[in-house]
């Protein structure tokens, strides 16, 4: 079997766990690395035996032999990024959000199907073992049709500071794109349909200095969809008890919940506080197996020549409902969305 030679462009908290799942995969080597830190590139050489590192995305696609890229470069690069990828002849494992322009991601999307090249996006909940059994019970018929669906997304709020920070240097795409999308895309796959109508509304009552950046440090969005299910989606920076992610769906013969309270585990720890379940505290941890499934499935299709489930199309569905939230937000009002 030939061994796959993969390169990750960007090492943020991301990059850098998928630098260490395409280390840890058999019949994979993690061949390359581009990141603009020096201090970074040289800790993750030397921790993973990189053979080529690079200050320069481009440099890297020129001067290394690859057979695919991950990219998990900021999103306004995505597209430019998948673009030059495909020049190469490369398969392409893409960070979500696919772009934050509908008509970019469409042109880049018309490249990517004249392609011949696998491409996957990073949708990791449909990845993860408890999404993928409510998915199963869904599509089975066991909770009957479904009529709501409500999807919480809430970052632990000791990492807002860190947020408001960013926020004042660079733009992070505003909180529906930067973190809806994982919501927005999960209503869709477990519906099967789209998106028609949303309206959303914020806050700022824990960081009021995001009203001058135009961010948002607690949403909620109401959306219609096109078969009549209803979704109420809320994502934020601001719980207290650690990282959660949580969804639920309600059918006409049942009810499933995901992840209701973030578990870390099946302890419960009895103290002085009372009963206490400890929580899960940041995305890699609650996801850390998803990410490793989601490549294997990426090194899968490109070993068997077979298009993932998530298609490029998904991307673009997720950014026009994220930038209609958006819209919504900013100008107080129902939109309908027009694909």
């Amino acid at each position: 079997m030939k061994t796959l030679k993969i390169g990750v462009a960007g090492l943020g908290r991301l990059g850098l766990i998928h630098a260490e799942n395409i280390y840890n995969l058999k019949g994979v080597e993690l061949t390359a690395v581009s990141n603009l830190d020096e201090e970074i590139n040289e800790q993750v050489k030397e921790k993973y035996k990189v053979p080529n590192v690079y200050t320069n995305y481009v440099e890297m696609l020129e001067q290394t032999d690859l057979d695919a890229v991950c990219i998990v470069t900021p999103s306004g690069f995505h597209t430019e990024h998948i673009r030059l990828a495909l020049k190469k002849n490369l398969h392409i494992f893409c960070e979500k959000p696919i772009g934050l322009e509908v008509e970019d991601i469409k042109q880049t999307i018309d490249e990517i199907e004249q392609s011949d090249r696998i491409f996957h996006l990073g949708f990791m909940r449909r990845f993860d073992d408890d999404y993928l059994y409510a998915k199963e019970m869904i599509d089975s018929g066991q909770i009957g049709d479904i009529s709501l669906i409500r999807s919480y997304s809430i970052d632990p709020i000791q990492g807002l500071d860190s947020f408001v920070n960013f926020a004042k240097k660079s733009p992070s795409g505003g909180l529906f794109l930067d973190m809806s999308v994982h919501d927005i895309d999960v209503i869709r796959w477990l519906t099967k349909s789209e998106i028609s109508t949303v309206w959303a509304t914020g806050t700022n009552k824990a960081a009021p200095e995001l009203n001058e950046l135009n961010e948002l440090e607690l949403g909620t969005v109401t959306m219609k969809l096109d078969n009549d299910v209803t979704a109420l989606l809320v994502a934020g920076r601001t719980a207290s008890h650690g990282y959660h992610v949580e969804t639920e769906i309600i059918g006409t013969k049942g009810m499933l919940r995901i992840a209701a309270s973030p578990e870390k585990n099946k302890v419960a720890v009895f103290n002085e506080h009372g009963v206490v379940r400890p929580s899960s505290q940041h995305f890699p941890e609650r996801f850390a197996e998803a990410y490793v499934n989601e490549l294997k499935n990426f090194v899968r299709c490109i070993r068997e020549n077979q298009q993932p489930e998530i298609t490029a199309i998904d991307g673009l569905r997720g950014t026009e409902v994220a930038l209609a939230c958006q819209e919504s937000f900013d100008e107080n009002k129902l939109v309908d969305i027009q694909y």
